[in-house]
């Protein structure tokens, strides 16, 4: 441990920063080995980045105030999950309702359910004239219409068990709980810009 420590020493002197470091990417590595060989130059760049992306997620799990539990040696977070999926008072017209209510940020943090598990995304533009903002994964959704916005995704207010199930990665088969997935780098990332104590108002990290 002291000689991964010492890896680190330049930057922040933690044996837990270290460790967060080492899973993170182990992690990422491991991802793109999968990737396809046609895509050496997105692995190239991915790999570029990944220093400056992985020490800052580290350090901001490290510091960020959660009622999350942290797993050093997983490079993730933990908690208790739901028998069910936390779909509760989510309905449309609420979801809508909710976010026209409020100030709608760049790097606000909002959670989207697909048809298994919870994930992050961010707000990167806003069209308060049409009633809609786009985020960065998952696009454009529209808070004045009847319908869902895309199939087979559902965006959802932020509350405490909704969040938790995101940034956990608890996954549900047929409504029943399933084995976690691992939220993305990006994701743990986004984890860490979460105001738990005012929703409607994104941290800076």
């Amino acid at each position: 441990m002291n000689e991964q420590t010492s890896l680190w020493q330049g930057d922040y002197q933690s044996a837990d920063f270290a460790e967060l470091c080492n899973a993170l990417y182990e992690r990422e590595l491991r991802q793109l080995s999968e990737l396809p060989l046609s895509s050496v130059q997105v692995i190239q760049g991915r790999i570029k980045s990944l220093p400056h992306y992985i020490k800052r997620t580290a350090y901001s799990m490290l510091q960020v105030q959660t009622p999350l539990a942290l797993d050093v040696q997983n490079a993730s977070w933990s908690a208790k999950q739901s028998l069910q999926v936390p779909l509760s008072g989510q309905a449309l017209d609420s979801v809508n309702k909710w976010y026209q209510s409020i100030s709608l940020n760049h790097g606000l943090v909002v959670p989207i359910a697909t048809a298994s598990t919870i994930l992050l995304d961010s707000i990167d533009r806003v069209d308060n004239d049409n009633q809609r903002f786009r985020t960065n994964a998952h696009g454009w959704f529209y808070l004045e219409t009847n319908e869902k916005n895309t199939a087979n995704i559902q965006l959802l207010k932020p509350n405490k068990k909704v969040m938790t199930a995101a940034c956990c990665g608890h996954s549900w088969l047929n409504n029943h709980r399933a084995n976690p997935s691992i939220p993305s780098l990006r994701e743990l990332l986004l984890s860490c810009a979460i105001n738990w104590r005012n929703f409607k108002q994104p941290l800076a990290i």
